[in-house]
């Protein structure tokens, strides 16, 4: 046997060995190395797709497959769960998966992770509740905060100056007790191509966020829909299966939230539109959900930057508005893509629009691009910043509050200063009936005709007057109306109050009419909680 081995060696050439030798000891090298390397968490834990009874944690580090969370309902832990890990930008660095299951609902953990020596600190993370549980949460959304070269910091300051720091300041509670989940309607990057953008721009600044609270963005136009945000994004897959994450929904107690694409190649998809479309069908017929959030990047409608603006979204919010006055669920879509803040209503629906940015983005500021005063919009602000929803989850007065906590701009700083706020309520609280006052079975001037109502009236508590819409038409049926004006109680608009002083129950008809004509006219009032009266008892006048 020897003689033969000899042999064989003999008919192997030197290099050949050498190359087998040297392979031999690089495979050992490799292992030996990868045993004895530091291991550095690069991102801290973050936490993904939580359920009331499991949630995802996600983390990465510079090498090694191991991905253990150890796990408790004390900061003792107990449990253990191990999960995959995989590649992330072709080096040693990986992305640490761990799926926990079993969980109570609405219920307090403990957690860790572990990759073969090193140990993150403790976190925590709770549990979502049932719809029938009736529990009351928060919720964050912002978008937009790609990395400014100019700002910096700035993401960070929203998140722990912002964001943790009022939470904290209202509440001795721990954060996963104060905050349900974020939202970010896109942009989370400046180059989503980028692999240390993710890193150090995206997750670095928010990690005392993300470690506690479950994090939910959907794609923005600076994402280039790179591989790295599927990698990183744990996200439902709940919807169309070819394109997994693109758009999907979550619930979380009463509230469904949908997350949509609105970028170029996914934007005009009838895949995504058929799928929304009988998602809020199967909603309609849901009693467990009272409220749809959807958040998608680009909006329909805005008042800083017209080029920004996107027909899409206008699809989506017609199947919103839809939705809500057929079930009587209020709604909102959430977006960004313009960097301030805006809240407007749909005239009709009980549906809200609000851009939710900008939180770290360059601000878009008054006067630098083409905007326009549209009568959707209540509010619009030039400024840092980000939202914060407030559901009330009580049956017997079901409710959601959005509030706009202001961080200011270049130009002036605000410290957490709430600066928008209003609270739709999904039972119907109607003002009373206007009445139409004046001109009435009387001939009128064909210009500077005024059409004058009585005081606004509620038997809802501090309800007010917030809005008026006022019609009038060739024919008692209002099939052919002439002239139609909606008005806000404010309308913030270029830093000015548009609509001060403005009385509500009173109307100047700026279209000319025709001589020698009868018309009718009506009006209604609505709160500003987004609820409409009735309209009032139609009245008639003639022209001379």
């Amino acid at each position: 046997m020897e003689e033969y081995s000899s042999k064989v060696l003999e008919l192997i050439p030197i290099s050949m060995l050498n190359n087998r030798l040297l392979l031999f000891f690089s495979l050992i090298s490799f292992f030996v190395t990868a045993q004895t390397k530091e291991i550095i968490i690069e991102v801290q834990p973050y936490l993904q797709d939580a359920t009331p009874s499991s949630i995802k944690i996600m983390w990465q580090t510079n090498a090694n497959e191991e991905s253990i969370v150890e796990w408790g309902l004390t900061p003792k832990l107990g449990k253990k769960t191990k999960g995959i890990s995989y590649d992330v930008n072709f080096t040693e660095a990986r992305i640490h998966e761990v799926s926990l299951k079993g969980l109570k609902r609405f219920t307090n953990y403990f957690y860790r992770v572990k990759t073969g020596k090193t140990k993150s600190d403790i976190f925590q993370f709770k549990t979502p509740p049932f719809a029938k549980d009736q529990e009351s949460f928060k919720i964050v959304a912002m978008s937009d905060m790609q990395y400014d070269h100019n700002q910096p910091n700035k993401f960070y300051e929203v998140v722990n100056d912002g964001i943790l720091e009022l939470l904290s300041k209202n509440s001795k509670d721990s954060l996963p007790d104060n905050l349900a989940l974020v939202m970010i309607p896109g942009d989370l990057v400046e180059n989503g191509t980028k692999y240390h953008q993710w890193k150090d721009h995206f997750f670095k600044p928010a990690e005392k966020l993300f470690s506690n609270v479950p994090v939910y963005p959907v794609l923005g136009n600076h994402e280039k829909n790179s591989l790295y945000y599927f990698k990183y994004f744990s996200l439902p897959k709940n919807g169309s299966p070819e394109y997994a994450e693109h758009w999907w929904f979550k619930d979380y107690g009463n509230t469904r939230i949908i997350g949509l694409d609105s970028n170029n190649g996914y934007r005009n998809s009838k895949e995504q539109y058929n799928w929304l479309k009988e998602l809020l069908d199967k909603t309609s017929q849901d009693d467990t959900i009272d409220f749809v959030f959807a958040q998608l990047h680009h909006p329909h409608k805005s008042e800083l930057w017209i080029p920004g603006e996107e027909d899409f979204t206008g699809k989506v919010v017609k199947l919103l508005e839809e939705f809500s006055t057929k079930t009587g669920k209020p709604s909102i879509h959430f977006f960004g893509h313009t960097h301030g803040y805006s809240r407007g209503q749909s005239k009709d629906h009980k549906h809200l629009w609000i851009n939710v940015a900008s939180a770290g983005g360059a601000i878009d500021n008054w006067g630098e691009f083409e905007g326009r005063d549209y009568d959707e919009f209540t509010v619009t602000q030039d400024e840092y910043g980000f939202v914060l929803v407030e559901v009330d989850g009580n049956k017997e007065d079901t409710k959601f509050t959005i509030k706009r906590i202001s961080r200011g701009n270049t130009k002036e700083f605000k410290n957490n200063i709430v600066t928008d706020s209003i609270t739709i309520y999904k039972n119907e609280k109607k003002p009373l009936q206007p009445q139409a006052v004046s001109p009435n079975n009387s001939t009128v001037s064909i210009t500077k005709t005024v059409l004058k109502a009585n005081e606004f009236e509620s038997s809802f508590k501090n309800a007010f007057h917030a809005a008026s819409n006022w019609q009038v038409a060739t024919d008692n049926d209002f099939t052919s109306v002439i002239f139609d004006s909606w008005k806000q109680f404010e309308n913030w608009y270029y830093k000015e109050n548009r609509q001060k002083d403005d009385d509500l129950t009173d109307e100047e008809i700026t279209k000319r009419l025709t001589p020698n004509t009868t018309y009718y006219w009506r009006v209604r009032y609505r709160d500003q909680h987004l609820n409409w009266s009735n309209w009032s008892k139609v009245a008639t006048f003639k022209t001379d």
